[in-house]
């Protein structure tokens, strides 16, 4: 029987709800999600494996003209993710829309298949959603296009039905026992980092940087102790709140999703340190793992 594998890149603006597709495609909490934009940073790959494929879902940052070295690093990601794929979804949220004519011109002239997600319908009127539909027709006339809610798990089955219509012929890339590339320590820093994301506002979770330093397992029980790394001063002393508060509940909260995303027991040590300007040093973030 003929096996089919390849790459599916996801791509759009940030907060488009990409992750959340990710997620809902595999039906596993891979990618990490919040109502913040530019929660992605990395380029993370999801597989979702049987007998007669294998899918290999590649999670990217949002599109975003970069301000400093770390959101280039972002850009490069992305950009990656336009050289390699063998389908695309673009995922669209029609009440923002997508200026990108470069990337249109791109999607057009590739040859790749193509298949447009305009996401969150749930929010959206039937008017909006047809209007949404017949617009894309016209800007991508070799795509398919494709309502959906993520969040709800709605015409998800449609997606993935037009993705294996499109699959190339080809054996697995990745063991079929696998769900992603990245460790379980790299996921356990991204769900700390979501945990600030939501827990903090302002400028303070876009200036944090999660780093797993001990990452050991002891019968049932993982010990991890991660230092969570500011650009100032002032950013440590919001993290760690008065008395220490804010830190506690942090802990409290990033325990709790690790215990449930790993199956097992945590005892979860927080460090915050100051790092000045990480995101503009490029060798910080050589260190933390970006490309540049």
């Amino acid at each position: 029987m003929t096996h089919r594998a390849g790459f599916v890149n996801i791509i759009g603006n940030p907060n488009a709800g990409k992750s959340s597709l990710l997620n809902c495609l595999l039906g596993e909490k891979l990618a990490v999600i919040t109502s913040k934009a530019q929660t992605t940073r990395h380029r993370i790959l999801g597989m979702l494996n049987t007998d007669d494929y294998q899918i290999v879902f590649s999670d990217t940052p949002g599109i975003l003209e970069p301000k400093y070295a770390l959101q280039k690093s972002m850009r490069r990601e992305f950009e990656s993710a336009l050289e390699d794929a063998d389908i695309y979804l673009l995922v669209i949220d029609p009440a923002e829309g997508f200026d990108h004519p470069s990337i249109l011109s791109h999607l057009r002239d590739s040859g790749i298949p193509c298949v447009v997600i305009l996401n969150k319908i749930d929010l959206a009127s039937q008017e909006a959603i047809l209007a949404g539909i017949g617009e894309w027709q016209k800007l991508l006339p070799s795509a398919a296009v494709i309502p959906v809610s993520a969040l709800h798990a709605f015409n998800i089955e449609a997606v993935l039905q037009h993705i294996l219509e499109w699959l190339p012929e080809h054996p697995p890339y990745f063991n079929k026992e696998d769900l992603t590339d990245r460790s379980e320590r790299f996921l356990t820093s991204e769900i700390i980092r979501a945990c600030i994301l939501e827990q903090y506002h302002r400028e303070v979770p876009y200036s944090v940087e999660v780093v797993v330093e001990e990452f050991r397992e002891e019968g049932h029980t993982l010990h991890i102790r991660a230092v969570i790394h500011v650009a100032r001063e002032t950013q440590k002393v919001i993290l760690i709140g008065e008395g220490g508060k804010a830190i506690r509940r942090l802990g409290i909260t990033s325990r709790k999703k690790i215990e449930s995303f790993t199956g097992r027991h945590v005892f979860l040590e927080l460090f915050v340190k100051v790092s000045r300007d990480w995101r503009d040093n490029e060798l910080m973030l050589k260190r933390f793992g970006y490309q540049l």
